[in-house]
C-alpha cells in the first residue's frame, strides 16, 4: 500500500494535502482497496460547510457504501468534477486524479496522523 510521506491522514483513511490554507482531500489507497470498484463518489457542494471528524460525503463501491470524513472545518473551496464521469479514478489514483475536493480550512487543525503513524494504524 502506498502512503506518501508528504501527506497527513486521518484513522477513518482519508489523506489531507495542506497548503497555506487550503486542504486538498482524498481516501488512501488503503481504503480503495478496501471498498473495491468504486461506482459512485459523491462531490461536495462548493461553498458548503464542513465539520472535522463528521460525514461531508460518501462513496459507493460493489461492496458498500462508506462515509468520507472530514479531516478540517472550512468550506468547500473547489470539486473534482471528473469523478462524476470516472469515480474510478478513486481506485486507480486515489493521491493524484482522485482527489475529492478542496476545503479551505477555518479554525484550528485537528491532530492528522503522519506517514509512520497512518502505517502503524494500519499495522495494527
Amino acid at each position: 500500500m502506498a502512503v506518501p510521506v508528504e501527506l497527513r491522514y486521518t484513522a477513518q483513511h482519508e489523506w489531507v494535502l495542506i497548503t497555506g490554507m487550503v486542504a486538498r482531500i482524498g481516501i488512501t489507497d488503503y481504503a480503495q482497496d478496501a471498498l473495491g470498484d468504486v461506482v459512485f463518489v459523491g462531490v461536495p457542494t462548493l461553498g458548503g460547510k464542513v465539520v472535522a471528524d463528521q460525514s461531508f460525503t460518501e462513496v459507493e463501491s460493489t461492496k458498500s457504501v462508506s462515509d468520507i470524513y472530514a479531516p478540517v472545518s472550512g468550506t468547500v473551496t473547489a470539486v473534482n468534477e471528473a469523478l462524476a464521469s470516472q469515480p474510478e479514478l478513486l481506485n486507480s489514483d486515489p493521491y493524484g486524479a482522485g482527489w475529492i475536493c478542496e476545503i479551505t480550512i477555518e479554525g484550528e487543525v485537528p491532530g492528522l496522523l503522519s506517514a509512520s503513524d497512518y502505517e502503524a494504524l494500519l499495522a495494527g
